[in-house]
């Protein structure tokens, strides 16, 4: 079964709910990258981001789309890349990702279904479960996939991120337009 046959609604289903985003929040480690943690003799960490991803951030900012980053890991890699690309919120070493999402979403003044979540495993469930808009990436396990309500076709560090934040855009009416670099 491809990714594709995975969506549990339909197009115009996952259109109507992407036109109602004003939030997007994305897991980081498996979605922003590729999920593989480059660990140094000293115990600094690297990790690899696609630049379409972070063209993505940018293009979301301007059509005046929130976006925020809910991660359970805590590397200086991450809060450096969201600094380059202005990303407005971060919450790193997050065990449980619902509460900081919760909270905002609640500082945004926004409902749930105004909300979309980009997650690849356990953790992301249920911030999948409670937004408008459900997303993961197609590594993700079956209860993930079961949960979403669209899978992107590319994977995680592969530019996931940009697909959805091209399909909001384009349900919206904002066609990808030139950013900056990303």
């Amino acid at each position: 079964m491809s990714p594709a046959d995975r969506n549990a609604m339909s197009a115009a289903e996952i259109s109507g709910r992407a036109r109602r985003v004003r939030l997007l929040t994305c897991d980081v480690d498996g979605v922003l990258t590729d999920g593989r943690i480059y660990v140094d003799e000293h115990g600094g960490e690297s990790k690899a981001f696609h630049a379409l991803d972070g063209i993505a951030m940018r293009l979301l900012a301007r059509a005046g789309i929130t976006v925020g980053w809910i991660t359970g890991s805590s590397a200086g890699a991450v809060a450096h890349r969201a600094r380059q690309l202005g990303v407005p919120h971060l919450v790193q070493d997050a065990s449980d990702k619902l509460t900081p999402w919760t909270r905002l979403r609640g500082e945004l003044g926004l409902a749930a279904e105004e909300c979309a979540h980009i997650g690849d495993d356990l953790p992301d469930l249920p911030v999948l479960a409670a937004c408008g808009l459900a997303v993961c990436v197609p590594h993700s396990p079956a209860r993930v996939l079961a949960q979403a309500h669209y899978v992107t076709l590319r994977d995680g560090g592969r530019g996931a991120v940009r697909e959805i934040a091209e399909l909001i855009l384009d349900a919206q009416g904002h066609g990808a337009t030139p950013a900056g670099g990303g």
